[in-house]
């Protein structure tokens, strides 16, 4: 089976390649075009592709959603110089420590209204799918016409929130598994302690490392372009590994890392870095949104009947728009700038992980798996069929908006 993803993400590969910048123009994202790959291809259509349902095996998702978030996270901390990624430190500490844990409890409330499921199962949906998603997002602030649509502010402050809130949202997933029973709350409260603090200190220790390393390099012209290309994605992996093998958050400390790297470094490796970003975010992502595509499970999403789709539209209006616009003031955000990030946090890859780590670590409901994944691949699609026309929109928007902006606006 894993010969039919790989030929069919190669093949929307080449339609990737060749469409290239007016790819970004269209209202469809990659993600989207290797979903429908994999459904097509999978039991409910085809069924060339016949993977188990995404409820009866799982395992497989952690550590290939582990790698792909490691190497994007990566990207996301080398995008901009640090003295920019420093600039934004306000309204980025704001949406991780109000705007995430609100959008947990909110969706958590939505699930239990909508669902009727008990405490424990909704606060599991709620920390599993409230982090923004960089791979998904990435789409949206990344190519040409983003940068003709968006501020650099605003594309600023969506990457590097949906790179760091994807670690930082572990200590919610762990609190959310202690209520529902896996652990006492106390051990969740120990064990998020150490997974943070020690994310940091590695992430810190092994991006000032791999910085000098490359540095020393550089200056004495032993250091190769192509070496130097790849140097940071593989940096990201050992740090995933270290990160494991001392059970400190992963995903936090590789971008944690890539913050140091980018602090140290000589600028050369952002430049570089580029090309691995594009990659990340364009073909990268191709193979599991394909074997995700190929592993819905429509039969659990059929028994959730009506609810589903109503908890699908309560989370996607109702979980982060709200949130992001009453606190546009302190975020110092215009109403184009609030709505806009307040539309496109996607939920993605980051979801998907944290989900099957709840399901690794507790015998979960059947709904828990079935809900977030619905709610998963809707984001998937609403978001990146929206996010061409919503930049358009924005501008336009914006740019009326000038003349009657209010003092928060043009802050």
């Amino acid at each position: 089976m894993i010969d039919i993803i790989l030929l069919a993400a190669g093949a929307l590969g080449l339609v990737v390649a060749a469409l290239s910048e007016r790819m970004r123009r269209l209202p469809v994202s990659e993600p989207v075009l290797a979903m429908t790959a994999g459904v097509l291809l999978g039991p409910a259509v085809a069924g060339v592709l016949d993977l188990r349902p995404l409820t009866d095996d799982h395992t497989w998702l952690h550590p290939a959603t582990r790698i792909l978030l490691a190497v994007s996270v990566m990207s996301v901390a080398l995008r901009y110089p640090f003295g920019a990624a420093r600039s934004r430190l306000r309204p980025v500490l704001i949406l991780l420590a109000v705007a995430m844990p609100v959008m947990a409890v909110v969706t958590a409330g939505l699930a239990a209204l909508v669902l009727g499921v008990g405490l424990g199962t909704a606060v599991l949906l709620g920390a599993a799918l409230c982090p923004t998603d960089p791979v998904l997002a990435s789409s949206v602030v990344t190519g040409g016409p983003a940068e003709e649509d968006l501020p650099e502010r605003d594309r600023q402050i969506l990457s590097l929130e949906s790179g760091a809130n994807d670690g930082l949202a572990l200590p919610l997933v762990l609190v959310a598994l202690a209520i529902a029973g896996a652990d006492p709350l106390g051990a969740a409260a120990l064990e998020s302690l150490w997974q943070v603090a020690g994310a940091v200190a590695v992430g810190a220790a092994t991006g000032w490392l791999g910085g000098r390393a490359l540095r020393a390099g550089e200056e004495h012209g032993s250091t190769d372009p192509g070496p130097r290309l790849l140097f940071t994605a593989v940096l990201a992996l050992a740090v995933l590994g270290l990160s494991g093998l001392v059970h400190v958050d992963g995903i936090l400390a590789v971008f944690v890392c890539g913050l140091a790297f980018n602090l140290v470094g000589t600028g050369l490796e952002r430049t570089d870095d580029a090309p691995i970003d594009e990659a990340v975010n364009r073909f990268l992502v191709l193979p599991l949104f394909v074997a995700f595509g190929a592993v819905l499970p429509w039969e659990a999403w059929g028994e959730l009947g009506w609810r589903g789709a109503a908890l699908v539209v309560a989370v996607l209006v109702l979980r982060r728009v709200p949130v992001v616009w009453l606190l546009r003031r302190p975020l110092r955000l215009g109403r184009p700038d609030a709505l806009f990030l307040g539309w496109f946090g996607p939920i993605g890859v980051s979801a998907i992980f944290y989900l099957v780590l709840e399901a690794e670590r507790l015998r979960l409901d059947p709904v828990v798996l079935a809900a977030g994944t619905l709610v998963v691949a809707a984001s998937t699609v609403v978001h990146g069929v929206t996010s061409s026309p919503g930049r358009v929109l924005y501008r336009r928007v914006a740019s009326a908006d000038v003349a009657r902006s209010d003092p928060a606006d043009r802050s």
